[in-house]
């Protein structure tokens, strides 16, 4: 059974890029193009609004798998300034203070950076294309 896992372990590690990408993408949607709909939206220019722009364009290159180590590393450190900048001041517990959702984006995307984005993504077929040329 472990072997079977073991061979898994690739598209894994793309999965858990995509669907960690898709959830902070849409943070950045719904602040940057009010999809979903949300009872308040950050004025444009505000920290909480550069935030929403890097959430939305770096997602979706972490998303597709392009210059995924580099995109990693900004979200990484973008969400550990999110949970210092906006949570850790309320509570020194993430439950209590909200900041559990930055903690582990900020901790995925730092492996991300070491990982790589798997075997699905932009940046392995731009690696195969070069293997083969």
């Amino acid at each position: 059974m472990l072997s079977s896992i073991h061979l898994l372990k690739p598209h894994l590690l793309s999965l858990l890029r995509i669907v960690s990408s898709l959830v902070l993408f849409s943070y950045g949607t719904q602040k940057i193009l009010h999809f979903p709909a949300a009872a308040s939206v950050p004025p444009m220019g505000s920290l909480s609004w550069i935030a929403g722009l890097i959430e939305l364009t770096l997602g979706f290159l972490v998303l597709v798998g392009f210059q995924t180590r580099i995109a990693a590393f900004v979200l990484s450190g973008l969400m550990a300034f999110a949970y210092f900048i906006g949570h850790a001041g309320k509570s020194l517990y993430p439950a209590q203070n909200g900041g559990v959702a930055a903690i582990l984006f900020c901790f995925v995307f730092l492996y991300l950076v070491a990982a790589g984005a798997g075997p699905l993504s932009v940046d392995a077929l731009m690696q195969r294309n070069r293997d083969t040329a």
